[in-house]
Formats: C-alpha cells, sequence, structure tokens
C-alpha cells in the first residue's frame, strides 16, 4: 500500500472552505480550491512518500500494481481518476467525446501539430470521460435535456418576441436545430436575447410562480455571472437536477451537463477531454460540440446505493471504475477486490493493514492500493473506495 500526496486545482468556481476543511488546512482559503485529484492522470498525478509520480510507478511495474485483466483491457494505464469537487459557483455547459470520437479527435489535432496547452485545443487526449459525481453535501446541476415538449412550454411562457425563433426551430428540428443555432448567435443579438430571457426568467422568480421556479432562478443567476452567453437560454432546456447527500448521477459520453453549487466525490475514467458549450469565457469548438452531443431528451436518473462487497456502491454501466462508500466501523473488515484500488478517508481514522505492513488514514488522506491485495481495514472512518468495473 502506497499512500499518495495529492494536488488542488484552483479555479475561480471553487469553494474556499470544503476541501481546506477536508485536508486540515486554514478555512477560508485565500483562493478559491475547485478539485482535488486523486490518481494517475499524467496532467496531476498523485505523490508517492518517495516523490515519485504515481502514473510513472505504473508504468514501471502494470502488471503487478494493476493485474493483467486491467492491462489488457486498458493498457498500462490507471483507468480511473478520483476527484474532490467543491463548487461555489457554476462550472461551464460542457460534454465529454466516446472512445472514438476522442480517438479521432486526438489524433486529428495532433497531426494539425496544435499544442497540447494552446487554448484553443480541443481534445487533450485520446480516451473518453464518463464520470460519476456522488453529491456529499446538497448538489445542484443541469444534466441532460429536459422532455422538448417541457422546454417548449417553459420558452413559451416567458412571451418573449426574442425567443420566437429559438422556439420555432425547436418546434420544427427538435434540439438538433435549436442549440447550434443559439451557440452560433452573433453578440447583439445574443446579448439582447440574453439579456431579455434573465429579465423576464427573473420577474417570474419575484411573483414566486411556482412552474419552473428553480430553472428561471438559475437562469437569472448564470446571466449575472456570464451576461450574454447563450448557455443562459440553453440551460432552460436542461434537466435541473438537485441531489441529496448519498445520491449520485452518472454522465455518459455527450450528455450536456453543467455543476451549479455542491459539493462530490467524483470518479472517471482517467482524462480531461472537455467540450465547452457555453457558460464560460473560454474557446467554445461548435463544430466538435456537436458532433459529440446527445441529442436525446428525458429525464435523467439519480442513482442509489446498492449493498456490495465493503459498503454502498454505485452501479455504472461502464468498465473503467467503480465507487464505493464504506462506512468503517472500530472492528476489522475488508476492502479487497481483483483489480487496484484508490482509498479516500473523508472522516474519522482508517487503519489498513496488509502484508506490508500499515498504513493509517487520516480525513483528507488517500491511498493506492496495488491489484489483488489483501487489505484489512478499521475505523471508525468513512472512505471512498474506487476500482475498476471488470467483471
Amino acid at each position: 500500500m502506497w499512500s499518495l500526496n495529492s494536488a488542488v486545482r484552483f479555479y475561480p468556481w471553487g469553494s474556499r472552505t470544503v476541501i481546506p476543511e477536508l485536508l486540515g488546512q486554514p478555512s477560508p482559503a485565500q483562493q478559491p480550491h475547485a478539485e482535488l485529484w486523486i490518481g494517475a492522470h499524467p496532467d496531476e498525478p498523485s505523490l508517492l512518500a518517495d516523490g515519485r509520480p504515481l502514473d510513472r510507478a505504473i508504468a514501471q511495474e502494470p502488471d503487478r500494481l494493476l493485474g493483467a485483466p486491467v492491462v489488457t483491457r486498458f493498457g498500462p494505464r490507471l483507468p480511473f481518476l478520483m476527484k474532490v469537487l467543491a463548487a461555489d459557483r457554476p462550472l461551464s455547459l460542457q460534454a465529454h467525446p466516446t472512445m472514438e470520437q476522442a480517438a479521432a479527435g486526438y489524433a486529428a489535432e495532433e497531426a494539425a501539430g496544435i499544442p497540447r496547452d494552446d487554448p484553443t485545443r480541443t481534445f487533450k487526449d485520446p480516451w473518453h470521460k464518463p464520470e460519476l459525481l456522488l453529491a456529499v453535501t446538497t448538489f445542484e446541476a443541469l444534466c441532460g435535456f429536459r422532455p422538448v415538449e417541457e422546454s417548449l412550454h417553459c420558452l413559451a411562457k416567458l412571451q418573449l418576441p426574442e425567443l420566437k425563433p429559438t422556439i420555432a426551430a425547436l418546434a420544427r428540428g427538435g434540439l438538433r436545430a435549436a442549440i447550434p443555432q443559439l451557440i452560433a448567435l452573433s453578440g447583439r443579438r445574443r446579448t439582447s436575447l440574453v439579456e431579455a430571457v434573465a429579465g423576464k426568467a427573473a420577474s417570474f422568480v419575484a411573483a414566486h410562480d411556482p412552474e419552473f421556479i428553480n430553472t428561471y432562478r438559475w437562469a437569472a443567476t448564470l446571466a449575472a455571472a456570464y451576461p450574454g452567453d447563450p448557455g443562459v437560454v440553453i440551460s432552460l432546456m436542461c434537466n435541473h437536477l438537485k441531489l441529496a447527500p448519498g445520491e449520485a448521477v452518472f454522465l455518459p459520453a455527450g450528455n450536456l451537463h453543467a455543476y451549479l453549487s455542491g459539493a462530490g466525490v467524483e470518479v472517471m475514467a482517467s482524462s480531461d477531454n472537455v467540450l465547452r458549450g457555453g457558460l464560460t469565457r473560454k474557446h467554445v469548438d461548435l463544430a466538435a460540440l456537436i458532433e459529440v452531443l446527445d441529442f436525446t431528451d428525458g429525464r435523467i436518473p439519480v442513482i442509489h446505493p446498492v449493498l456490495g462487497p465493503g459498503g454502498l456502491r454505485y452501479p455504472v454501466p461502464v468498465e473503467d471504475f467503480d465507487l464505493t462508500r464504506v462506512q468503517l466501523d472500530d472492528g476489522t473488515g475488508t476492502l479487497t477486490t481483483s483489480g487496484p484500488q484508490v482509498l479516500l478517508c473523508t472522516e474519522g481514522r482508517a487503519v489498513l493493514a496488509a502484508a506490508d505492513g500499515e498504513l493509517v488514514l487520516e480525513k483528507g488522506q488517500s491511498a493506492f492500493v496495488p491489484a489483488g491485495e489483501p487489505v484489512a481495514a478499521r475505523g471508525p472512518a468513512l472512505i471512498y473506495r474506487s476500482t475498476t468495473n471488470l467483471r
């Protein structure tokens, strides 16, 4: 077992309290702490006690650390990444590609000689990025497109002449016609549309009209943060999800989403491919986004855990990752799986015992356990365990 030293990413939308408090640092922090990356992604790998990055250690002994089945399926790389995410402000509207789309897009940009740190670069690696977000606090998000009929009603209720082209496109050609039209609007038309929508949405909120009140409230909030951004209008056509602590949502390739507020534990395929569609000042690659987006409308299910080996497991339809919430008492349990494990302690004090000795995880600390390594654990503590979903 190896203890991990993991890096924090600082973005303006992050929280000044959640991650600092988890790590036992002064709170509130001077700058927003947005994400804690725990794993072997080459852009921000966790470090071992001897200073080696985890990805380099895995590359040196992939079969021993990952297990032959994982290496055969994913190559000599840890296929998942765990994060703690803390959002005080909304993130951008975004979607992630399939494996085929990522591989093709990455190869094309490599051939074109676009540097990987270029702000116009779209595909940072050749991997897909399905992800699971498990709420630790109340967590709000925009997630997928709501039923078209409901979107039409939500837009028409505002009674704005500026929305007529969008309503007509949606009624005639569905989301595939309406969304690109909004993103491609010119500056002046875009600004006037967003201002009109924000003003009318705020008036419904002020009047305490209950229909779509959360949708309208967020539209007004988003417009204040991102003036003139078409994502404000697109948000009216998205499902508004409010997760209670312990609930989760799975985001497959092509799902348009934006995290709005709250803290959670994320586990995802180890990729950093993000195609933005709004609520951002960063580059928007409209052509690539439209190719990647899933325009299917309908409700997005909330995932509730099922009892699995070691704790409460959150089932997902991909092989890259698996997440279990493990509540340890002062008795001894086991955390053994056939694949590699990444363990994060968020409450209490966990004592892990394996063939190479004991490792203590205090709150905010994490560890990597090689494939198939028998691990005994006792608390009291709360641990989140990531591994693969190979069966």
